[in-house]
């Protein structure tokens, strides 16, 4: 054996070489600088577009241009590894601030890989230069590349945090990153905080940082497990597409029915692999209810199309699709990433933005010291033109009796005591200068330049300062690149959809219509009119639809849906979209698991808290005020007549596929409920103007299966109208309202309280004039009244602006309907 060779144990030789191995992976490859945000071959693909002056503003080159470049000088690992980089870097669906402008085909959303190098063109984005500002000016270290022929950076002066806004994914040897895209206003916004306070805690900054910011979208929740994720620098997130329910229009579906469109998917998903995979779950037959998929997606953004059966239950599809396929995935976080470039290190949201700051903070202090250094350069020349201008006779006459141009150097330095720089810059100064403006010129700029040594020094010696400057630069920055967020945050996790703490409290006026569109307004939409006017136009309804309920709500109230069959469905009115006056909504289906066959008929609200709650809207002049005591009872009462008194109890749990509310005889539905104490009356109006008032003991509690009771004795062609509840002891009015806009109250006391089963007494005196009553409600002195009609027309109106009539009386016109309008219905506030 030759004796320089050592010899050593090979479980030594593993071990080192396997470690040497494994650091030359985690630092030089596939971990980023906390500083910067980049690896090194990105850092190299940057610096090298920046030093052939590939900017913003140059002509697009060649990416086999810029790849070449690279791997000539800097990275030479092959040609794939740096146009995969080069080209991730300019995808829109990757990055959320592309740092690299394509012109080409860069790949797809859909997994389709970039064109050939040759065939594709770069060049730096605005927001990367950014990243290369101040580079020249001694900013940041350097190191020998490969080979030794040139330097590269270490890391970039980086004004951007580009690590979160960026993100970044990577696998190194025992250890991986996972850092998610954010949005560039919510990081400055929460670096300022911490420059400002440094003391502020996680909790402060999520304040501005609320989650990831995909460039996808999207929706993420759970502000717990996104609060445990920047705490820890570990966590995971759930993030869900952006579906719709959409009804389809008449004519694309001779059977009808709904589809669920896809305009947004989770971060880093497949487009064209979730698609194929929704297809296998329909041919293995783990999804059901769909009939068609398409992928409408084209230039104007992403769109899926799942098109349902006419039977099939859309919320119940879209549940199951996010269940089994990509339209629900989690985001995990692993927040490790270089401390200087070197240490691989867990970070915490706080810990990386103070990592950033501390290197924002050695980037202004060594630019600084650079501007001071060639502002005192020149400074010092420009004193000795300055002298020498004042002189300028005897330093021509010195200049001319000099032998030659390093006699006249000397002589000058020793005869004006000059430095050698202002000996030469004397000797190379032109005849021009000798002008008068010229010589005011050159005193501008030495007084420009002292002044910038003076606020150099300052902030080199104010540590305050230096921060100053990069809080600024931060402000400018989010003037510049800020934008809106793209992904959407749930507060509450996916098994708490209902949250109610998250939710400000707001009153509303809910609409919904015939045809199943819901949405809640703020009840200022609709400003006071005089009785017997047109109305406001209240909603952008088709012609063979009309607005069917409406109601005054708390955002935090539990609203209760009753089909015509019978079955009860439960939302919370927050839930219910807020939208414009004159908007459609969004369909039923979207929020309740309603079966195609069944309809809405009756809605009700139940307040939040049982205690009184008074509330004034001053932009509205409305006063809400809730009943005294808890509700006992759900008072249910039929097409044609019968009552049904369950407790409320027995509604605490309703299930998202709905629950039986009342089982109904053939030909029935039900049309109204109304709640209850349990010991106040009942007072129903019919369509041929009978009412009956009777009290609510007499009909008895039952489940929710029971069909209960005969309310009133219906003539032929009658049917029941309306209904509502007579508190105890209540000397309020009843307000009948009839379909061709006529209206009129009469004091509940000329209705006598009868037994529940008979024909009851006349309240409205229904002629052709007036057509059929299609309200009746219990009202005060101090109610207001909105009255909808059939095509959308809406008034708001004082109700003591109606005049008080006896029972048989046919009232007032207080709506002033269009040619083949009516009254669809009324609401008091």
């Amino acid at each position: 054996m030759p004796d320089n060779i050592e010899k050593r144990s090979i479980t030594s030789e593993l071990s080192e070489s396997y470690l040497d191995y494994a650091m030359s992976v985690i630092v030089a490859r596939a971990l980023p600088d906390v500083r910067d945000g980049l690896k090194p071959v990105h850092r190299r693909v940057l610096w090298t577009m920046w030093s052939i002056g590939l900017t913003h503003l140059a002509r697009f080159r060649k990416s086999a241009n810029v790849v070449g470049e690279t791997m000539a000088k800097y990275h030479p690992h092959g040609d794939v590894a740096i146009y995969d980089t080069l080209a991730r870097m300019a995808q829109d669906f990757s990055l959320r601030y592309p740092l690299v402008q394509g012109q080409g085909n860069f790949g797809s959303i859909d997994g389709d890989s970039p064109a050939a190098m040759r065939y594709t063109e770069a060049r730096l984005s605005k927001v990367a230069e950014e990243m290369l500002f101040d580079i020249e000016k001694e900013t940041v270290d350097w190191l020998p590349n490969y080979d030794a022929t040139r330097e590269e950076p270490k890391v970039f002066p980086a004004k951007l945090p580009n690590l979160l806004i960026n993100g970044t994914l990577g696998i190194a040897v025992g250890m991986a990153t996972s850092i998610p895209p954010h949005n560039l206003a919510e990081v400055v916004d929460a670096t300022l905080l911490l420059m400002e306070k440094p003391g502020a805690t996680g909790e402060d900054l999520l304040e501005h940082v609320k989650g990831p910011d995909f460039p996808t979208g999207g929706v993420i929740y759970d502000r717990a497990a996104i609060r445990t994720a920047y705490a820890t620098g570990r966590g995971a997130v759930t993030a869900r597409a952006k579906t719709e329910i959409m009804e389809r229009k008449k004519g694309e579906s001779t059977r009808g029915g709904f589809d669920i469109v896809v305009t947004e998917i989770p971060y880093q998903v497949n487009k064209s692999e979730l698609v194929k995979h929704i297809a296998e779950l329909v041919q293995d037959k783990r999804l059901e209810g769909i009939r068609d998929l398409r992928d409408e997606s084209d230039r104007e953004g992403l769109r899926i199309v799942v098109e349902l059966k006419s039977d099939a239950a859309p919320q119940k599809v879209l549940n199951q699709l996010y269940q089994h396929s990509d339209l629900q995935k989690d985001f995990h976080f692993n927040m490790i990433a270089l401390r200087d470039g070197i240490q691989p290190e867990l970070f915490s949201l706080k810990e990386m933005l103070l990592a950033y700051i501390a290197h924002r903070k050695e980037i202004v202090r060594r630019r600084a010291q650079f501007d001071l250094r060639k502002a005192e350069e020149r400074a010092h020349i420009l004193e000795g033109l300055a002298k020498a201008l004042d002189v300028i006779d005897k330093v021509i006459a010195l200049i001319k009796k000099s032998k030659d141009r390093e006699d006249a150097r000397m002589n000058l330095m020793k005869g004006f005591k000059l430095s050698e720089l202002q000996a030469v810059a004397i000797l190379e100064m032109k005849l021009q200068t000798l002008a008068a403006l010229e010589r005011e010129k050159i005193d501008a700029e030495l007084k420009e330049k002292r002044a910038l040594i003076k606020e150099l020094t300052a902030i080199l010696k104010s540590p305050a300062r230096m921060l100053e400057v990069v809080r600024q630069e931060l402000v400018e920055l989010k003037a510049k690149y800020g934008d809106a967020r793209r992904t959407h945050v749930v507060n509450s996790a996916l098994k708490e959809m209902t949250d109610e703490d998250l939710v400000p409290e707001e009153e509303a006026i809910v609409t919904f219509s015939s045809s199943g569109y819901v949405k809640r307004v703020p009840p200022d939409s609709f400003r006071m009119q005089r009785r017997g006017g047109k109305g406001l136009i209240g909603s952008d309804v088709a012609d063979e639809d009309f607005l069917s309920h409406f109601f005054h709500a708390n955002t935090h109230d539990r609203i209760l849906f009753f089909t015509d069959r019978g079955r009860v469905f439960e939302t919370r009115a927050y839930e219910i979209p807020a939208a414009s006056r004159t908007s459609k909504g969004k369909a039923i289906h979207n929020f309740l698991e309603l079966p195609t066959d069944e309809n809405i008929s009756a809605i009700i609200n139940l307040p939040s808290s049982s205690k009184e709650q008074v509330t004034r809207n001053k932009a509205s002049g409305v006063t809400t005020t809730y009943n005294l005591q808890p509700t006992t009872y759900l008072v249910m009462i039929t097409k044609n007549g019968i009552v049904k008194k369950t407790a409320l109890k027995d509604f605490e749990n309703i299930r998202r596929t709905g629950i039986i509310g009342i089982a109904l005889k053939k030909g029935d539905v039900l049309k109204w409920v109304r709640t209850s104490k349990g010991d106040d009356q009942v007072v129903l109006v019919t369509e041929l103007g009978q009412s009956i008032r009777f009290a609510e003991s007499q009909a008895r509690p039952m489940g929710r299966g029971a069909a209960g009771v005969r309310a009133i004795r219906l003539r032929t062609g009658d049917a029941v109208a309306g209904c509502d509840i007579v508190k105890k002891g209540d000397t309020a009015k009843l307000l009948v309202v009839m379909a061709n806009g006529f209206g009129k109250q009469t004091p509940l006391k000329e209705y006598k309280t009868q037994n529940r089963g008979g024909s009851g007494i006349k309240t409205a005196n229904v002629t052709a004039k007036t057509g059929k009553v299609i309200a009746g409600t219990v009202v005060s002195e101090e109610t207001e009244m909105l009255a909808l009609s059939a095509k959308g027309q809406v008034i708001r109106t004082e109700l003591k602006s109606v005049r008080q009539t006896g029972r048989s009386a046919q009232g007032v016109r207080i709506m002033n309907l269009s040619s083949g309008d009516r009254i669809a219905g009324v609401v008091v506030i």
